[in-house]
């Protein structure tokens, strides 16, 4: 992979990442000319945007809007300076790390990521909880229900080997709930379970140009 398109593919403005949730300022606009009605009929500023997987030469943020429904989702870009507040995956673990008593503490995903907490290998690396559970925990919305998947992000910018995540894969089998782990390097994110599973090494890379099937996920950084 060329030093260019490994650059083109992980840049995003102004370091925001993907599964970061903003809140926008009041009077910001979306980047799109035409959106759907629910967005005017149901969304406010109060509840936030997620940065998604896209590329913007414009410097624009892409972000996701979520609707009151399953079915309503929408693609659109944001301006930076618009942006009000923003909350990692990581944020969302410290925070829950900080509270004894948590919204939907009931719930497994819930219940799982509190055990994750416990997990040797949670010191050991930079990992966030995203999806249904983030948000809810966020929001207080509630998005996410008993038997939703727990979604997870684990940061690596460097190469290491499988060996090295065999703990949390372990970990994960012995959760109330699926989990679900992508696995971030500088040029996207991949899953986990797939990249174990997979003998050639060959794994969908999600970047931000579209997904590309590769056996190098860290590009050069894996020679």
């Amino acid at each position: 992979m060329s030093q260019d398109k490994e650059t083109a593919l992980r840049l995003l403005p102004d370091g925001y990442h993907a599964h970061d949730l903003l809140w926008v300022k009041p009077g910001a606009s979306f980047k799109t000319q035409d959106l759907p009605t629910w967005v005017g009929a149901s969304w406010t500023v109060e509840v936030p945007v997620v940065v998604r997987r896209d590329f913007s030469e414009a410097g624009l943020i892409p972000v996701g809007i979520r609707g009151t429904t399953r079915a309503e989702r929408f693609a659109t870009w944001i301006d930076p300076q618009d942006v009000a507040r923003r909350l990692s995956p990581e944020d969302i673990v410290t925070g829950v790390r900080q509270m004894v008593h948590l919204p939907f503490d009931g719930m497994k995903p819930v219940q799982a990521l509190r055990r994750l907490l416990e997990a040797p290998w949670a010191k050991a690396f930079d990992w966030g909880v995203t999806g249904s559970c983030a948000f809810a925990l966020a929001t207080g919305i509630p998005v996410m229900h008993d038997d939703s998947d727990l979604d997870l992000l684990v940061r690596c910018p460097e190469p290491l080997p499988k060996a090295a995540f065999l703990p949390i894969a372990e970990s994960i089998t012995k959760l109330p709930c699926r989990a679900d782990i992508q696995v971030e390097t500088p040029l996207g994110a991949f899953s986990l379970k797939e990249w174990l599973r997979e003998e050639t090494g060959r794994v969908l890379l999600k970047t931000n140009t579209g997904p590309v099937l590769t056996a190098a996920p860290w590009g050069d950084r894996d020679k």
